[in-house]
């Protein structure tokens, strides 16, 4: 399968992995950046518009003050999204990744999502438990198929299938990992998000590296259209390069 593979960044990666990034991309290594914003970051938007890569950006999720399923962080919601818009418009991403939120309710993470009114926007499906003593929360919207096909519809967008939360969501719900990824293919995704897990029974998710993990990957990898967007969300080993991301995308085009 010719996969499109993609890098995960966050805005703050502007010193060693920036330049590696470029010189990954000249190799033909992967196809596109998913560059994660971390909010009041906007000093090095002029830094990443400088690569000649293309792009599809994250909005920042719970760690960072981003919250769609509650109500009293409309304002400060709106505020970080407009931060994100305009690393969107610079870069010309092709898609905006948004987390349903922690807690809270589903209806109000579509009518947030919602009130962008942004074309681009993209729910990302979740654990169904929030990771404890991190997230200050419990549960996690979009969990499920049916709040994902809910958000879809209300909020009129795409959506990012996560197969590492999947698999977790799955877990908690003492369902069959592999047959409940399947299942949320029916909501059509426009992009996928893939890491190994360390313990497949799990309801936490672990983003090890691929094939340091639990996952069958050929069975994931039966799941994939062709020319997939799948950006690799495994953990970076070293801050100077990127090395073990390499190993990861050979996994997936084996």
């Amino acid at each position: 399968m010719t996969y499109k593979l993609g890098l995960k960044l966050w805005s703050t990666n502007t010193e060693g992995y920036l330049r590696e990034a470029q010189r990954l991309y000249s190799l033909g290594i992967y196809d596109y950046i998913e560059l994660y914003i971390v909010p009041n970051t906007l000093d090095t938007l002029d830094k990443w518009s400088k690569l000649k890569i293309p792009f599809t950006l994250h909005a920042p999720h719970f760690a960072h003050g981003f919250n769609l399923a509650k109500q009293e962080k409309m304002e400060s919601n709106f505020k970080i999204y407009k931060q994100v818009r305009l690393f969107a418009d610079k870069l010309n991403s092709k898609y905006i990744i948004f987390h349903g939120g922690i807690d809270g309710n589903v209806e109000q993470t579509a009518l947030q999502l919602a009130s962008f009114c942004e074309n681009r926007a993209l729910i990302e499906n979740k654990p169904m438990m929030a990771l404890p003593n991190k997230m200050n929360g419990k549960f996690c919207r979009g969990y499920n198929l049916e709040e994902i096909k809910y958000i879809k519809t209300a909020a009129n967008c795409g959506f990012c299938l996560d197969f590492g939360h999947a698999i977790c969501s799955a877990n908690s719900q003492n369902k069959d990992i592999y047959s409940y990824c399947e299942e949320f293919l029916s909501l059509n995704p426009q992009m996928f998000h893939l890491t190994d897990n360390k313990d497949i029974t799990s309801p936490f998710d672990s983003h090890l590296h691929l094939g340091d993990g639990q996952l069958n990957l050929d069975r994931i990898k039966r799941l994939l259209p062709k020319d997939a967007l799948v950006t690799l969300e495994t953990v970076k080993n070293s801050k100077e390069n990127l090395d073990d991301f390499i190993g990861d995308t050979k996994c997936i085009r084996v």
